[in-house]
């Protein structure tokens, strides 16, 4: 967050939460959930969303309405078995486009990618679970079942949220297999580290984690990711980077320790955002849908 904006944004919240401790609360959630610009920012980002417009030229478009607006998903045609792939926070399939044509490539399979809320050519301006998981929901319904899943950061998230069936207002999603990408393993400490950031007071905390639950449900807390999926029965990837700087890796460790379904592969050097198109990922996530061994990823930085 710009220091601009911190500074802006913890001034608004000093004042409004000496006026309205609960108004300032469900003003926060709606900063929380407010989603970045749609377009990439820089020559490289510019670079790396027409690459990924270019492999995706052929998909097929295709609009599903929800509950709360229009969503935008990709069809990849395929024969093979069906796979989803979710992009992260402030992302768009673009840039999750050659991963998805490496699972196409070595499953002959079908990919579907869809942008949630918010991001690339899907309707509104917010994004929080419950519109993720609400999302997720009916892309199974229009395409699944799938195979397999895969999320990068925000949607490893959700993924793991609507596999574990966080939301019951919503079908539990069940692929074949999951993948997860950079992916958190709670929210807990992201709404912690928001709250700091602009200077929440403890009264308005109080009604942020208030607003949190009538929109989605659950408290911040019950998104423990990690250990709700301790016995399920899913063969479960998750790939991580020990010089991730905006999800921890302590997160990816945090998966290993729920079960024997669990299996890790580093991919250290790749950082939180080049490593969904980095080639040993593809190649792993690719290997782990069409079932074969791949040897674990070794690129160190």
């Amino acid at each position: 967050m710009p220091s601009f904006a911190k500074k802006a944004l913890r001034l608004t919240f000093s004042v409004a939460g000496t006026v309205s401790p609960r108004g300032a609360g469900k003003l926060a959630f709606r900063v929380f959930s407010l989603a970045p610009s749609r377009f990439p920012k820089g020559e490289r980002a510019r670079a790396v969303f027409a690459e990924g417009a270019r492999r995706l030229a052929k998909a097929e478009p295709r609009a599903l309405e929800t509950s709360h607006g229009r969503i935008m998903t990709y069809r990849l045609a395929g024969a093979g078995g069906r796979y989803l792939v979710l992009h992260g926070w402030g992302s768009r399939s673009e840039y999750m486009a050659a991963l998805a044509k490496g699972i196409q490539a070595a499953t002959g399979g079908e990919v579907i990618l869809l942008d949630f809320p918010g991001h690339g050519a899907s309707g509104g301006r917010f994004l929080d679970m419950r519109l993720a998981v609400e999302a997720i929901a009916t892309v199974d319904r229009t395409f699944g079942p799938f195979d397999g899943a895969v999320g990068h950061s925000f949607g490893g998230a959700s993924l793991m949220a609507a596999v574990c069936h966080f939301l019951p207002q919503f079908p539990v999603f069940r692929p074949g297999r999951a993948a997860l990408i950079g992916a958190p393993s709670e929210l807990d400490g992201i709404f912690r580290y928001f709250s700091e950031q602009v200077g929440l007071s403890a009264g308005v905390r109080r009604h942020l984690e208030k607003e949190v639950r009538r929109v989605t449900g659950r408290r911040n807390g019950d998104f423990d990711i990690a250990s709700a999926g301790r016995n399920l029965d899913l063969p479960i990837l998750v790939i991580h980077a020990e010089d991730d700087k905006e999800v921890s890796a302590d997160h990816a460790r945090r998966y290993a320790e729920q079960g024997t379904n669990v299996t890790i592969g580093w991919a250290n050097g790749y950082g939180h955002r080049r490593i969904v198109a980095a080639p040993p990922v593809i190649e792993r996530v690719a290997g782990f849908f069409s079932g074969e061994d791949e040897p674990e990823i070794s690129k160190t930085g």
